[in-house]
């Protein structure tokens, strides 16, 4: 029996890691941080969850967590719609429920689903799905791809975006997924789901560290490695070039600009990398740029490269307009950005209805543990396809969960355990929490000395 659900705890973790100078455009090297909902169940089962995704803008030293607290009050805020309600009641109408969520008469005047409150959302929801899952015995993936097609439908919110994708469009798209899933499924269980890395080449590294983390990485068996950009064209001409020639031209090179360009200066300086020949751009200019996007996308196409764009979009209605508008070629989804599972849904089944093949954004505090639920469901039950298809690894603070991902040849092996993989060890919270746990207290004793 599905039990009620019972108050938890919002906070989060920061998780410090001094040694890794992680850096890209429109971050400094800095910690990790992360919010979590911490739902608790009448027997007293209990899980920490992602509310947002790896973003490395605050300094250690600077001590501004604010954004993280704003999503902790905002969880907080919407915590009377979940508290003592019954699991059972809340999943057998969840697009009912994710509607209450997002048109909270409040809150709703500081997205609408969109900012705080939406990686707000995503916590409790993320929070719902992790429970569903646990209490059905099953990984997420797995809860997915066993579901009734109507039944998975009616978790999803269709409203904004029935002029791309309709109920019935999606209904008859997973009605065709259904042939070979058996198949797929044994496929994925043997084989995993195909990787790349970001781990080799973020902007703070020195070119040592570049050729050191890139051949182990070959050695390792990676074939598909992406490069940050967008700081300074010299430097990423020598960067790109010290990869390509490490990679050889038969491997598979990306190239990721954190949103660094204007829509011209995008182009110009991606004329002077294409000789790398880079697979895509990513995020090339700002994230709410559609018609930007569009524009990058039509000048770069005759060079074979590719626009990639995705984890900052606010929603599924801004993942419409880049694919109504040909914005994109390849589509990057994150797990905490939308409104978790219910919203990635709609955004995995518009992506198969035009033809544009996903590849998450992942790294991080979690989003590797999460994303990989999301991604296998979606070959199994929707893609059917991994041509040109990828997910993102990155190979930090793993040890800080207690069903960390498998990696196996440079691909995500499916996850076994029941749930979302999201549950971060007791002990890892505890010394992370901020600002109280162990680490920060001795972090900041030391800095007053």
């Amino acid at each position: 029996m599905l039990q009620p659900i019972k108050p938890g705890e919002s906070s989060f973790a920061r998780v410090y890691k001094p040694d890794q100078p992680w850096t890209s455009f429109l971050s400094v090297p800095c910690c990790f941080s992360s919010a979590h909902r911490e739902e608790l169940k009448e027997d007293g089962g209990r899980s920490y969850h992602r509310a947002v995704g790896p973003r490395r803008a605050f300094p250690y030293l600077s001590w501004r967590p604010r954004v993280r607290c704003h999503v902790v009050c905002a969880v907080n805020a919407l915590s009377h719609h979940v508290l003592n309600k019954d699991l059972g009641d809340i999943v057998r109408d969840f697009r009912g429920f994710y509607r209450q969520l997002t048109s909270d008469g409040q809150l709703r005047w500081i997205g609408p689903e969109k900012g705080v409150v939406h990686l707000a959302t995503a916590a409790v929801l993320n929070a719902l799905w992790d429970l569903w899952a646990k209490q059905e015995g099953k990984p997420l993936w797995k809860l997915l791809v066993d579901m009734d097609p109507k039944q998975l439908l009616s978790c999803i919110d269709f409203r904004y975006i029935t002029d791309a994708l309709t109920e019935e469009e999606a209904y008859e798209i997973l009605q065709k997924g259904s042939i070979g899933k058996k198949e797929r499924e044994k496929q994925m269980l043997e084989c995993g789901y195909p990787a790349y890395t970001t781990s080799c080449a973020w902007l703070g590294y020195s070119d040592q560290q570049l050729k050191q983390l890139c051949s182990e990485a070959l050695k390792e068996g990676w074939t598909r490695f992406k490069v940050k950009v967008g700081a300074d064209l010299e430097d990423d001409i020598r960067r790109c070039r010290l990869i390509r020639d490490m990679i050889g031209p038969e491997k598979i090179l990306m190239v990721d600009a954190n949103q660094r360009w204007d829509v011209p200066e995008a182009v110009e300086w991606m004329l002077k990398l294409a000789e790398f020949k880079p697979l895509w751009i990513e995020e090339p200019t700002s994230p709410d740029d559609i018609l930007g996007h569009a524009a990058i996308s039509k000048a770069l196409a005759p060079l074979g490269i590719g626009v990639a764009t995705g984890e900052q979009c606010h929603n599924r209605v801004i993942f419409k307009q880049l694919l109504q508008a040909g914005a994109l070629q390849f589509l990057q989804i994150d797990s905490c950005r939308l409104g978790s599972v219910n919203e990635n849904l709609s955004v995995l089944l518009m992506a198969k209805k035009f033809q544009i093949p996903v590849c998450p954004h992942a790294g991080g505090v979690g989003l590797c543990e999460l994303v990989q639920h999301l991604i296998i469901f979606d070959y199994i039950s929707v893609s059917g396809s991994l041509e040109n298809r990828m997910c993102e690894y990155v190979a930090h603070l793993h040890e800080h969960f207690k069903y960390p991902v498998v990696i196996k040849k440079a691909s995500y092996m499916p996850p076994k355990d029941a749930g979302y993989s999201t549950e971060m060890k007791e002990e890892s919270v505890k010394k992370h929490r901020f600002p109280e746990g162990e680490v920060w207290q001795k972090l900041m004793a030391a800095q007053q000395n």
